[in-house]
């Protein structure tokens, strides 16, 4: 069904095709409803990209215009769709637009809702972007949630069933970007003017992108085989990092991340397990330095190896930026990357010296471990820009990245503190 995702694209296809939507989105202006409808499919296809500018335009339109929008007599979905739209795009938008679905007899939603899985869903979607104080939209989370089971069995006589069934997991801005376009763009079926050309646009999109992230990733770094103990987490490191950006014009720090975080990801190895205490010291004190050559023969072999390629990466992106006037931005990760360093030493002593620490004393040092501040730093390395020019939905998507990093890693040392204190009180 559909479009094969094996079908061959061009650049030139895919321009001309972007072309046409354009078009699309300047003739829907008049109609705000049609609008915030194609947005959304270009949002869901994977390719708002292509129209960040006309896109916030749109949507700084529809918003100025809110009490127009809200005044008509649209339904619960084109409501809750456009609430979501303007939340996402950082547009403040208040939840009072939800309630005339509200009985006014008992205070409830109207029960007559629960018939319309459309709008419950794009319901159950906004809700997720809701702030603290906002009752009506806890209210209606739970209206749309505990309603799951009953919208689940009335979908067998439904065309919606794949896509509610999906939608129902979780809210879509916790989703990967390119899962839920490829997700979406198997089951989009609108039945519209442009639905086709949308469809299309998307799978040429789609296997463009994709090529340009397998080449990525095949340039990228190869020292796994060169250390035995390392493992190869380069595709698994890439495959994160374009939940972060995935545009082909972020090229530049979606390598450095995926390198950099793989780099990370071994030299945690030889601090955990790996270097005794001696030489996990001049390895700290080599990245200390950071000497531009190679020149450091007191390492041990396995160290020198791993060294001389953190040392390339750095290198090979500083220069880069060089040529481009924005250099000193590769400064902020080098401190990071000492930052992070030193506290895996700290924590290397700790364990060689049977130290269970305080909390206090593991909280400052493991906020550095988890990698949290170096993630951040190495993420705006390439530009600022890639802050300012996303929206709302990718900066939290980036937000979670970097939380969840931390959170994981915080809770399995926790974890292993705890053990540890067990282990050591049954010896005494």
């Amino acid at each position: 069904m559909g479009y094969s995702f094996a079908i061959y694209a061009s650049k030139q296809e895919v321009e001309k095709l972007e072309a046409e939507v354009k078009e699309l989105l300047k003739t829907t202006k008049n109609d705000p409803f049609e609008q915030v409808n194609l947005i959304n499919a270009l949002q869901r296809l994977g390719v708002a990209y292509h129209f960040t500018i006309e896109i916030e335009e749109a949507l700084k339109e529809i918003h100025d215009s809110t009490p127009a929008f809200i005044n008509n007599d649209h339904d619960l979905y084109a409501t809750a769709l456009y609430f979501r739209l303007l939340r996402q795009q950082g547009y403040k938008v208040s939840c009072d637009v939800f309630y005339k679905f509200r009985d006014n007899d008992n205070g409830d939603f109207k029960s007559d809702l629960r018939d319309d899985v459309k709008g419950m869903l794009s319901l159950y979607d906004a809700c997720h972007l809701r702030v603290y104080g906002e009752d009506i939209l806890e209210e209606a989370l739970n209206f749309t949630t505990h309603l799951k089971d009953a919208v689940m069995s009335n979908l067998a006589s439904s065309n919606l069933e794949t896509p509610s069934a999906f939608a129902l997991e979780q809210p879509l801005h916790k989703g990967m970007p390119r899962l839920e376009a490829r997700n979406y763009i198997s089951l989009y079926q609108e039945e519209c003017k442009w639905s086709n050309i949308l469809k299309k646009f998307a799978v040429l999109d789609f296997n463009v992108v994709q090529s340009f992230h397998r080449k990525e990733l095949s340039d990228d770094l190869e020292f796994a085989s060169k250390l035995l103990f390392a493992r190869d987490r380069l595709a698994e490191c890439y495959f994160w990092i374009v939940g972060v950006y995935f545009e082909p014009s972020y090229s530049l720090a979606r390598m450095f991340m995926t390198e950099v975080i793989a780099l990370t990801s071994t030299i945690d190895n030889i601090y955990d397990v790996y270097g005794i205490l001696q030489e996990l010291e001049l390895f700290t004190n080599a990245i200390e330095k950071y000497v531009g050559c190679f020149c450091n023969d007191s390492l041990p072999g396995y160290m020198k190896v791993c060294y001389k390629v953190l040392l390339d990466v750095y290198e090979e992106t500083e220069e880069v930026l060089r040529k481009e006037g924005r250099a000193y931005h590769i400064y902020y990760a080098k401190q990071a990357m000492k930052d992070i360093v030193r506290a895996y030493f700290v924590e290397a002593k700790w364990c060689n010296q049977g130290y269970v620490r305080k909390m206090g004393e593991y909280m400052r040092v493991s906020l550095v471990t988890s990698a949290y501040t170096m993630l951040t730093a190495i993420s705006f390395v390439e530009s600022w820009t890639i802050w300012y020019h996303t929206s709302m939905s990718k900066r939290g998507n980036m937000w979670l990245l970097l939380t969840n990093a931390t959170r994981s890693n915080t809770e399995f040392q926790s974890k292993w503190c705890v053990l540890k204190k067990k282990k050591i009180e049954e010896e005494d």
